[in-house]
């Protein structure tokens, strides 16, 4: 139950009462009162009023503010197709109007195709831990780090580079569905080929982080060779994934010869 709500409208503000036991931090709103997430005598934190809602390219990055919902970053034109992609797969219209892109990490599973999109990007989330004894202390972390974690932390920007070009593949019951297995793909100017997987367990799975994409039909099976679960069977991922790999690769093929 909800006992207590603050809109504060500084950084410090909320980091100073997000501090105090059993306060929740409020983004899109859409998850605060199911049971995984509330919890007895909840304070609420919302921060909608902290400005957070921008969407900026600097240099060979795209920086998104905490606050922006998913529908913002879809419309963006800085967003690439297959970002775009992964989020249309990951709620409807309706509620990616609502959804916020830190409220949607924080609170992710390993079935998420924005998520596993993001991992494969290295995105970088940038905010204050608020859980230090010594007060919130100012802190970046990568999502590849932050996922299995999930530390108590204030997001309010997320990073991602605009500089790789990326592939996005996925195999669900019905096309507005979450996927049974999920395949992307970045590539950067360097060589640098980054390949995550999602569909199942708690978090999307980061397969290969290297210069020698010619391994990456072997690594996505490798990642998916545990992937039991009532959606799905680990061999109907591990096979399904290399094909998506497959394709995600040519995907990458095709656009680097239109560069």
């Amino acid at each position: 139950m909800i006992i207590q709500y603050h809109r504060p409208e500084t950084i410090e503000n909320a980091l100073s009462l997000l501090g105090k036991p059993n306060t929740l931090p409020l983004g899109g709103g859409t998850l605060i009162n199911t049971p995984a997430f509330l919890v007895p005598d909840a304070t609420i934190v919302d921060l909608q009023g902290l400005g957070l809602t921008h969407i900026l390219k600097r240099g060979k990055n795209l920086e998104i503010d905490a606050c922006v919902t998913l529908q913002q970053l879809l419309e963006s034109e800085y967003t690439s197709l297959s970002l775009k992609n992964s989020i249309r797969h990951e709620a409807a219209v309706n509620i990616r109007n609502m959804v916020t892109i830190a409220g949607s990490l924080v609170s992710c599973s390993g079935r998420s195709p924005m998520a596993t999109m993001m991992l494969a990007l290295d995105a970088e989330l940038s905010g204050f831990d608020y859980s230090s004894k010594g007060g919130p202390e100012q802190t970046k972390i990568s999502l590849g780090d932050y996922l299995p974690l999930r530390p108590s932390m204030l997001i309010t920007k997320v990073k991602l580079p605009v500089n790789a070009i990326t592939a996005y593949e996925q195999v669900a019951r019905t096309p507005g569905d979450k996927p049974i297995i999920c395949v992307a793909l970045a590539r950067w100017p360097s060589g640098r080929t980054r390949l995550a997987l999602g569909g199942w367990g708690a978090s999307p799975t980061l397969a290969m982080d290297g210069n020698d994409p010619a391994g990456s039909e072997a690594a996505a099976r490798n990642a998916a060779h545990a992937a039991n679960d009532p959606w799905g069977s680990a061999e109907y991922r591990a096979a399904t994934a290399e094909i998506l790999v497959r394709r995600c690769v040519l995907n990458l093929g095709d656009l680097e010869n239109t560069r």
